[in-house]
């Protein structure tokens, strides 16, 4: 499959409208210069849980003839509030759900369905990403919660399987430290898997490496943002017709959306800063993936362009 473009689903601003938490699409040629679809307006709106979506996930199936789409079932602008409190409340009693959508051609989107993934004791399911997992055939799904258990102290990173994203196996811990982490991202390149996880506590993200995404990781030391903070949601794909990878990173604390960081060695760590990033509105957390020709053509013939 020729990949000539890429597709960027997201969702928007600093939750100040009733629409920055749905989902959003953006489209580049190049990976810098992104332009809105949908006239910059939601192109998928949940209406079951909370009512709102953030940190959407998008998956091309192993067969690559069918997309998931995966988020997050949390809504701070219509049910929380974005203060402290409302902060502190959406870990605590959130949601145990993710929501899910799916689409054989990009455009035409499936009935959004709602599905528990943790137990009762769980206070929050944030930030469900997957990938295919080669060994078991199947799809590895992994998120972050904090459990009542234990008061909520942190949050860890859980996993589960699923072969149809429809029913799940049991969820397990998959990450855990002595600090809160979130927002994991795997890269599968050259039959490695790397794994950038934000230290939820110092606001900062890490690079991991294994040649197995449920065995033992590699903390890569030499990772340029290694203790960089005020960043999150980290996404990574590889550029088009390159040997080159961009990670990108949500640069939460500035409300500046996200930073390009390009590597031709992921094993090295060292990532550099990339100028003309554009963006028509501050993306939050989401993902990058690449798109054929006519995938691209069939967005822009079905949502505009702007």
């Amino acid at each position: 499959m020729k990949t000539t473009a890429y597709l960027f689903t997201h969702f928007k601003g600093t939750q100040k409208t009733p629409d920055d938490e749905q989902i959003y699409f953006a489209v580049s040629r190049d990976g810098y210069k992104w332009r809105n679809l949908n006239d910059g307006k939601p192109v998928l709106r949940s209406t079951l849980g909370e009512g709102g979506v953030r940190d959407p996930h998008i998956l091309r199936s192993a067969d690559g003839k069918r997309f998931f789409l995966i988020a997050t079932d949390l809504y701070i602008y219509g049910k929380w509030g974005e203060n402290a409190e409302g902060w502190y409340r959406c870990q605590r009693e959130g949601s145990q759900s993710i929501m899910i959508w799916e689409s054989e051609d990009l455009v035409n989107w499936s009935e959004q369905r709602m599905v528990r993934v943790m137990g009762d004791d769980a206070a929050c399911v944030w930030a469900p990403e997957a990938i295919y997992d080669e060994k078991t055939k199947d799809y590895f799904v992994y998120w972050s919660s904090r459990v009542k258990s234990d008061g909520c102290k942190k949050q860890r990173i859980y996993s589960a399987h699923t072969k149809d994203f429809v029913t799940f196996t049991q969820p397990e811990v998959y990450i855990e430290r002595e600090f809160s982490v979130i927002d994991t991202s795997i890269l599968i390149a050259d039959e490695k898997y790397y794994r950038l996880t934000k230290n939820h506590d110092e606001a900062s993200i890490y690079l991991e490496v294994s040649d197995d995404p449920e065995g033992e990781f590699k903390e890569i030391e030499s990772f340029s943002m290694k203790g960089v903070t005020g960043y999150e949601g980290p996404t990574a794909f590889k550029m088009n017709g390159e040997d080159k990878y961009c990670i990108l990173m949500d640069a939460f604390a500035t409300d500046g959306g996200y930073k390009p960081f390009i590597t031709d060695d992921l094993d090295s760590g060292i990532v550099t800063p990339q100028d003309g990033f554009v963006m028509p509105d501050p993306f939050r957390h989401g993902t990058v993936i690449p798109i054929t020709e006519e995938e691209y053509n069939r967005l822009i013939d079905r949502y505009g362009i702007v």
